[in-house]
């Protein structure tokens, strides 16, 4: 994610961070080419003239203006309901911290370094490895390091070798395992522990709407249409244009195909929300986040800093 004020004055024209002219550049440049030789030329193609009229371009692209601003709304609100899950599976793992603190009936006092011998302390670590495991999980990168960190022993030697769609899950089941054992022992009543059990049900809600963001691409058949729309659009547009606009072809063309191009390309990125590209949600950062609340529930005095942009880019 891309952090910073929004540019003013001459700014807005030259800032490249962000933009995504960086995804377009060669093909934006080859249709400028190609409309300074159409230009050139005048139109003709050897000897032959080459006469097309403005109006197929006005027919086709106020349509084509509209579906690519439907596709990127569709990519958009994709982009927006991750955010809003994420920010659920936030609450749900603090919801579940300020639970285990409150309602786990144990008398000995809270040792945020206590993993082992305090099941308030495992819990809460676990709901910090499922963030964890999850966002290498949306993001198809192993991070063993950031999961193994939040886990006992024990719980890693179970985890460590199932693939990644898997992990969360298993975690998740061990927090139940813990409320089960939590609720023989007397430590709470079973109308908590169907509490406390909703919330775990939220949180594995929220990691299974995730997966569908993930694995249910807006259909190919509706993207590949728009591609070569806009790409045909814009690589026959010198021809349009020329007897109308004369030399200042090129740069109409390369305001129209920038817009195009731009708008084609935002909605591929703002498709796939979890990824690591420069407009995705920043899943670093945000189980960073995460981390920090849990552990000052916690009281643990170890808090890690938040993570701060590179060159305006969150990750």
């Amino acid at each position: 994610m891309i952090v910073q004020e929004r540019p003013n004055g001459l700014t807005l024209f030259l800032i490249s961070r962000g933009s995504v002219l960086q995804r377009i550049r060669w093909k934006l440049s080859l249709n400028i080419l190609l409309a300074a030789l159409v230009t050139l030329a005048h139109g003709n193609l050897f000897d032959i003239k080459i006469t097309v009229t403005p109006i197929p371009f006005t027919l086709i692209g106020l349509p084509l203006a509209i579906f690519l601003g439907f596709r990127n709304n569709t990519a958009y609100d994709r982009y927006w309901e991750g955010r809003k899950l994420w920010g659920d599976l936030n609450i749900r793992a603090r919801v579940l911290a300020r639970q285990c603190l409150s309602l786990i009936g144990l008398d000995q006092p809270l040792d945020p370094s206590n993993r082992e011998g305090d099941v308030r302390v495992r819990i809460v670590h676990r709901a910090i490895a499922h963030a964890h495991a999850l966002r290498a999980q949306l993001r198809d990168h192993v991070d063993d390091r950031s999961v193994e960190r939040w886990l006992t022993a024990a719980d890693w030697d179970k985890v460590r070798n199932l693939p990644l769609p898997y992990r969360g899950d298993a975690i998740v089941q061990a927090n139940a395992n813990d409320l089960a054992e939590c609720l023989r022992q007397g430590l709470m009543d079973p109308c908590t522990a169907t509490k406390m059990d909703e919330t775990l049900t939220h949180m594995t809600f929220a990691a299974a709407s995730c997966e569908r963001l993930r694995y249910t691409p807006i259909p190919f058949s509706y993207t590949l249409l728009l591609h070569r729309t806009a790409h045909l659009y814009c690589f026959l547009l010198p021809f349009g244009l020329v007897d109308v606009t004369g030399f200042m072809t090129p740069f109409v063309v390369a305001i129209v195909a920038y817009t195009f191009f731009g708008l084609d390309a935002l909605g591929d990125e703002l498709e796939e929300p979890f990824g690591t590209e420069n407009n995705d949600l920043p899943l670093d950062a945000m189980c960073r986040s995460m981390e920090i609340n849990l552990l000052q529930l916690l009281g643990d005095p170890d808090l890690p800093a938040p993570m701060q942009p590179v060159e305006c880019r969150l990750t």
